[in-house]
């Protein structure tokens, strides 16, 4: 099973394009049939990570993916589980 990563560093202070870049990623993890997305905010303040489970709780985000875990040890990563018949 594949797996994907998105590290939102680079992009942290612009918004639209985080957003495009959480699309993208959960596009192709749909198109692939990946396993996990794993995506990291990094630590910060946390209102990165926060905009990032706000996209994943989208109405028409949530039907697409399995479950969220967010990593107890290292609060700078999320991930997105898939299920896949």
């Amino acid at each position: 099973m594949a797996k994907l990563k998105l590290d939102l560093h680079d992009i942290y202070n612009r918004g639209s394009e985080i957003d495009r870049a959480l699309r993208d990623v959960i596009d192709e993890a749909v198109r692939i049939k990946a396993s996990v997305v794993e995506i990291v905010p990094g630590k910060g303040s946390g209102q990165l990570k926060k905009h990032v489970l706000r996209f994943l709780d989208q109405k028409d985000v949530k039907p697409l993916y399995h479950r969220v875990e967010k990593d107890s040890g290292n609060w700078g990563r999320v991930w997105v589980h898939f299920r896949w018949k």
